[in-house]
This record gives C-alpha cells, sequence and structure tokens, in this order.
C-alpha cells in the first residue's frame, strides 16, 4: 500500500490520526493513519471510508459492513486483518491492518521496467501463499461451526500485496460483493478487475470458493507469460473471452514453462468448476509440490529482498515524506488544519524562491525563513509541533514544502 502524493482531508478521525490520503476510487478513499496504543504509543492502521455519496445508500451501506463483519472474522498471516469497522460523524469506514510494501499490479511492470526479469519461483511463491489465506477465508465458521461461505469475488494482482518483509496478503475481503451492488455507478471502472472474474461470476451464478480459484489461475497465468488471459473492446466482449474464449495453454506463451506448473494453471482455468481445483488448498498443495522439487524455493527473505531492490528508491522516499507528515499531523491537544497548510503550500509554490540565506546563518541553530503565507492559529499550532520535535518551526516547515513540491 504505498502512500501516494500528500493529500488534503487529514487530521483527526475518531481516535484516529490520518497522517496520508492514500487512494481514492469510486467507493471509498484510503489514508494512513495512526491509532494510539493503551501504552501510549501509535500504531499504523488503514482507514477506509465510504464515498458521502455512498453513505446515502442504505442497501448498500448495510451490505457493505455485513460483509466487512464477516471478514473481520478472518484472522491468517496471509489475509490483511480488518481491526475495526462503524461510523465515524456521517462517515462509514473500515480500519484494517496497514502493510509496508507494494501490490502486484505494480510489482510485475516495475521489474520490466527495471530489466529484471520476475523469477517463475517467485510467481508460484505467491501464488501459493494467496491460496493460503483463500482456503482460510472460505472455511471459515461461525462459533458453531456453521460455515459463513466467505468468497472474495476480486482476486486480481491489485489485491494481492507483498510487503516489504517479504509477507504475502489478500487485501478487501468482504468488499467485492457490496461494490459489485453499486458498479453501476461506476461507469468504466470495472473492466480492468473484470479481466480476472470466472465464468459463473460473469454468467451472474451464485459463487463458491472455486470462483476464487479460477481467478488465481488467471493472475498465475499472467505472472508466468506476461500476457493478459482475457482481453477484448468492451466489457461485453471481455465476458464472452472468459465464457466462451479458447484459452491457450501458457507454454504457448512461455516454451520454457515447465510442464507440470502448465498442469496446474490449466486445472484451475477449467471452465467447468467441477473439474477445477476443487478448494484452494489442494491448489496450493500442487504449487508447493512443484517447488519442492524445484531447484530453488524461496523464502519471505528472498521476497523482501527482491522487492526491497524494485521499490527501493521510492521506498527510501515513502519513508522521509511520511516522517515529515507524521510530525505534522495534529495530535488531540494541537487543532492544527492540515488543509489550511495545504492552502499556504499551494500559495507558496506559485512564489519565487526565497533568497538564499547568508552563510553565518545555521539551520540547526535559528529558524528557516520562507516566504509562505500563514494564519495565525496555523502558525502557532506549527510552532506547537515543532517544539514537540524538537526542531526550528521555519526548518520544518521548509521540509513540508520541500516534501509537498517534490510529490504533488
Amino acid at each position: 500500500m504505498p502512500p501516494a502524493a500528500p493529500q488534503r482531508d487529514t487530521g483527526r478521525f475518531g481516535k484516529y490520526r490520518l497522517i496520508d490520503r492514500i487512494a481514492v476510487g469510486g467507493m471509498a478513499e484510503i489514508f494512513l493513519a495512526h491509532q494510539q496504543q493503551e501504552d501510549g504509543r501509535e500504531s499504523p492502521v488503514v482507514i477506509k471510508r465510504i464515498r458521502p455519496h455512498l453513505s446515502k445508500h442504505t442497501a448498500f451501506v448495510k451490505m457493505f459492513l455485513n460483509e466487512a463483519r464477516l471478514a473481520a472474522q478472518l484472522n491468517h498471516p496471509n489475509v490483511v486483518q480488518i481491526h475495526d469497522l462503524g461510523k465515524i460523524a456521517d462517515s462509514y469506514f473500515i480500519a484494517m491492518e496497514y502493510v509496508s510494501g507494494r501490490d502486484m499490479r505494480r510489482v510485475v511492470p516495475k521489474a520490466e521496467a527495471l530489466g529484471i526479469p520476475f523469477p517463475l519461483v517467485y510467481a508460484v511463491k505467491i501464488a501459493s501463499c494467496v491460496c493460503a489465506g483463500l482456503h482460510h477465508a472460505h472455511t471459515k465458521g461461525d462459533l458453531y461451526g456453521n460455515p459463513l461461505n466467505i468468497v472474495h469475488r476480486d482476486v486480481s494482482p491489485e489485491n494481492i500485496v507483498v510487503a516489504f518483509d517479504g509477507s504475502v496478503k489478500i487485501l478487501d475481503f468482504g468488499i467485492a460483493k457490496a461494490a459489485n451492488q453499486m458498479e453501476q455507478t461506476r461507469n468504466g471502472e470495472i473492466k480492468g478487475k473484470l479481466s480476472y472474474m470466472s465464468p459463473e461470476q460473469c454468467l451472474g451464478k451464485p459463487l463458491d470458493c472455486r470462483s476464487d480459484v479460477f481467478s488465481l489461475g488467471v493472475v498465475l497465468y499472467e505472472w508466468l507469460t506476461g500476457f493478459k488471459l482475457f482481453t477484448g473492446e468492451s466489457e461485453a466482449a471481455v465476458m464472452r473471452s472468459i465464457t466462451d474464449g479458447k484459452i491457450y495453454a501458457p507454454s504457448y506463451f512461455r516454451e520454457d514453462l515447465p510442464e507440470r506448473l502448465e498442469t496446474i494453471l490449466m486445472r484451475a482455468l477449467e471452465r467447468d468448476r467441477d473439474k477445477r481445483y476443487q478448494t484452494a488448498a489442494q491448489m496450493q498443495k500442487d504449487l508447493d509440490a512443484f517447488l519442492d522439487a524445484y531447484d530453488f524455493t524461496p523464502t519471505a527473505l528472498h521476497l523482501s529482498n527482491f522487492i526491497k531492490q524494485l521499490f527501493e528508491e521510492e521506498l527510501a522516499a515513502e519513508q522521509r515524506r511520511l516522517a515529515v507528515r507524521a510530525a505534522a499531523a495534529p495530535t488531540s491537544e494541537e487543532a492544527l488544519e492540515l488543509s489550511d497548510v495545504a492552502d499556504a503550500l499551494d500559495t507558496a509554490k506559485a512564489m519565487p524562491a526565497p533568497e538564499p540565506e547568508p552563510p553565518a546563518h545555521d539551520d540547526r541553530t535559528e529558524p528557516r525563513t520562507l516566504a509562505v503565507p500563514l494564519s495565525p492559529a496555523v502558525s502557532e499550532a506549527l510552532e506547537a509541533v515543532a517544539r514537540r520535535n524538537n526542531v526550528p518551526a521555519g526548518r520544518m516547515v521548509a521540509e513540508l514544502l520541500e516534501s509537498w513540491l517534490k510529490y504533488r
């Protein structure tokens, strides 16, 4: 979940301190936030807040919360944990585990851009981890052992994250079903994800765990061959490709693909779900057996090193910027409106660069002066934050400005 450029709408949100807006979609906006623990320390979480226009749809909100409550019962190392959900003021939200890493929609293209082949065994290892998380969800029961019948419905590269520590996480359990109810209000936004749907999903049939198995097969096919399996000029064309189009054996695109791995893929991609893997655990068993027989079996450490190598520069810049954002974000005692600061920085962006300071001045001992017009209330709040972080207020504003201009 890589935080994007600094955005507005940060500040207090109930017991959470919003640090950075990560993304905005048709259904929700997503924030990196801090939650204060009982011992006074703060831990990072992700807040997914329903967009205001959807909060007015009672049926959507009810389904969104019901599905999220089911997903909140999942507890597995390969599934992003939901910590909290409900309503604060007029906003419905989900608070979930923060994963510092990158989703696979970005990982594979990044490797290609750098001229680094994405290792076959890494793709298989990640898919095995996804199988483990899916099987946990598919077989989860309530307190009385009754199946919850959880199906992800949106197994796609953007919902599979590889963390910088090498762990693999599935995002957004419990969200897809509610999102599907609102797709008609998001014209043009579902085409990309449509490519990973199962045939029964396209046909509107009741879904079970085998639908997620098919979707994972589509994802793994793409990772291994570099080709998207189902495409078309329109949504209807993509759906026809999924339900009726020819599925070429992956070796058609990649001659060196091991036959054993091709067999696994083609079984996962059976259109007749009775011929498909009946559980994600069955698919994982075959993937793991393939890895065990391979010359090299990657560990979490290998994945960690690979992802860090790909995103080394981004990661360093992200850590520097978030440190500034966290220092500037308001505490319960400081009513700092970052939107006001954003307005000031937007104004400063259009201003000429300040004159260089004389060499005699030292940023470590004297405040740095910038031509940034701030209201008295904001200036006072910034000074309070600067005192808390033991830095001159002018220097802190300068760092924030530098970060803002760089990532806008």
